[in-house]
């Protein structure tokens, strides 16, 4: 229900104009490694709510003949695949990574001018805000800038509390979702503490 770590990490390599492919990786760009070593954390501003695309691929006809998605099985005939992509509507959620200044610097500089579009896991989900904030770098935790940001929400939106959900070696929660390998799509495990900060000034 927040944006994963490789979501995260997506964004931000197409932001860089970072291949898929590590060993393409020949212009200076950081490596996946030094990317996924940073430190997340989630101010979940909106919750939203849990929407669905009902989508099919393969089926009908192109060019006067039927087709479908082709089997690993090559005595299996293509046919249409049906499937059911959920995905959140409506939500609102401020990221921050802690880390490297020098490698922070320059993800802040790419949100600001990214080389390739960014988009929020499918092409054609597109942020209704771009994700750069100009005075996004800041000193301190993590915990201390979220309650920084929601200090500076106009007091008419502003709620009484608000969830965040922070990387934590101790935490108890498992995400299977930090990327080793994009190519590939594997993923390793991360571990997730959540906490509440309180509104200053809201009952």
């Amino acid at each position: 229900m927040e944006p994963s770590k490789s979501g995260i990490i997506g964004l931000l390599c197409a932001a860089l104009g970072k291949p898929r492919l590590e060993e393409q990786n020949h212009s200076g760009l950081p490596s996946l490694h030094s990317l996924r070593t940073l430190r997340m954390g989630v101010l979940i501003l909106s919750p939203g709510k849990v929407g669905v695309d009902f989508q099919s691929a393969g089926g009908g006809n192109l060019g006067g003949r039927s087709y479908g998605v082709v089997k690993a099985d090559p005595s299996k005939r293509a046919e249409t695949v049906l499937s059911w992509r959920y995905f959140l509507q409506d939500a609102d959620f401020l990221v921050a990574l802690q880390g490297n200044v020098d490698l922070l610097t320059k993800l802040h500089n790419s949100l600001a001018s990214p080389v390739w579009q960014l988009c929020l896991g499918r092409k054609s989900y597109v942020p209704s805000t771009p994700p750069y904030i100009p005075d996004g770098l800041k000193p301190g935790t993590l915990h201390e800038n979220f309650t920084a940001y929601i200090s500076t929400l106009p007091p008419e939106i502003r709620r009484p509390r608000y969830r965040v959900v922070i990387d934590d070696d101790q935490g108890g929660e498992q995400r299977l979702d930090v990327p080793l390998d994009f190519e590939n799509r594997i993923f390793g495990l991360r571990h997730v503490s959540t906490h509440f900060i309180q509104a200053q000034g809201v009952s």
